[in-house]
């Protein structure tokens, strides 16, 4: 068994409350992630996903996300060629696409970074993922 380890950042929301962000690629454009271990889906932008895959139109699929402040929303897919975080490629990613509009807006109002994207659960538990808080490191397992 192969481990990668991924650091990550430890973003302060308000003085209470902490997001974990990772830097990495999409497509060899850099990227900002959050991770969100009650998402069942990694989700990306529908705005922003643009800049990463030229070329593709977002392809409706009829289905209705939830979750992250949010109520139900429509959602698309597109394809990524690679992830990369640190040393670990996730290729030919089926990418789900929602409006993350209001995470940017509060991200802006907390002088935060611009996220490209919030890896969940698919991506989380197929490499059984562990966080590390003390080391700010993320274990993914291959």
């Amino acid at each position: 068994m192969r481990i990668i380890q991924v650091p990550f950042i430890i973003l302060e929301i308000e003085k209470d409350g902490f997001h974990i962000m990772v830097k990495g690629k999409m497509n060899e454009l850099e990227a900002n992630f959050l991770i969100d271990t009650g998402a069942s889906r990694s989700v990306f932008d529908n705005h922003g996903i643009l800049k990463f895959i030229k070329n593709q139109k977002l392809k409706g699929n009829g289905m209705l996300s939830t979750g992250l402040g949010t109520n139900s929303m429509p959602s698309y897919l597109a394809h990524i060629n690679n992830i990369t975080l640190s040393d670990l490629q996730i290729n030919d990613y089926q990418a789900t696409v929602i409006d993350l509009s209001h995470v940017h807006e509060s991200y802006q109002q907390l002088a935060l970074p611009e996220i490209d994207g919030v890896l969940g659960g698919d991506i989380l538990h197929r490499f059984k993922v562990v966080i590390n808080y003390k080391t700010r490191k993320l274990k993914f397992y291959l």
